[in-house]
């Protein structure tokens, strides 16, 4: 899992951030398109602001998105020259701004 978001990373020419809070990761820096999937909300599709270790930034914009802290999603990386995987995803974080999700075991 690791080398996949580092090879994402560092194709897409992420540029490493600095902890500048208590997060367990060091987060880096990633805009990429992504699809996600909510059980009862739907499949939407975000940019995304930072990636670690641990998870992912979703930015929502102005969309409907609303789901719950602890809510399951999965969500895959689209755009790139073969098709991502499909990643198992747990919404951690609500910001004004977007959802902080966190990678999840491969069991929905």
């Amino acid at each position: 899992m690791v080398f996949f978001i580092e090879s994402i990373s560092l194709s897409l020419g992420a540029n490493f951030m600095t902890p500048d809070d208590r997060r367990e990761h060091l987060r880096t820096s990633m805009s990429a398109t992504v699809k996600v999937e909510h059980e009862t909300l739907g499949n939407f599709v975000f940019g995304t602001r930072d990636i670690s270790d641990g998870g992912v930034f979703i930015a929502i914009e102005d969309q409907q998105f609303a789901p719950q802290l602890g809510d399951k999603v999965t969500v895959q990386v689209q755009g790139l020259p073969i098709e991502a995987p499909i990643l198992h995803m747990m919404v951690r974080r609500k910001t004004p701004e977007g959802y902080g999700l966190q990678f999840a075991d491969s069991n929905p």
